[in-house]
């Protein structure tokens, strides 16, 4: 499904867009298209790696204040 939005650029930024979409044989929706994929793959890589790192304290192997290691070792077997 497509969408037509209308966007307003200052004077520059759509001559800037002209030279690109000669420069690259491409439309300029295309252009548009392209450079919002690459910037939202590139905040959804970013999101994911700060989760992941942002999970990395969680796993210390502490229940409270004893780490499995003792519980482990204080059971009676």
């Amino acid at each position: 499904m497509t969408l037509q939005r209308k966007f307003v650029f200052e004077h520059t930024v759509a001559h800037h867009l002209d030279e690109l979409s000669i420069i690259e044989n491409k439309s300029m929706n295309a252009l548009i298209r392209d450079m919002i994929e690459e910037r939202y793959e590139k905040l959804k890589k970013q999101k994911r790696l700060d989760n992941f790192y942002s999970g990395i304290g969680l796993s210390t192997g502490l229940i409270g204040d004893i780490s499995i290691q003792e519980i482990k070792a204080n059971r009676n077997v």
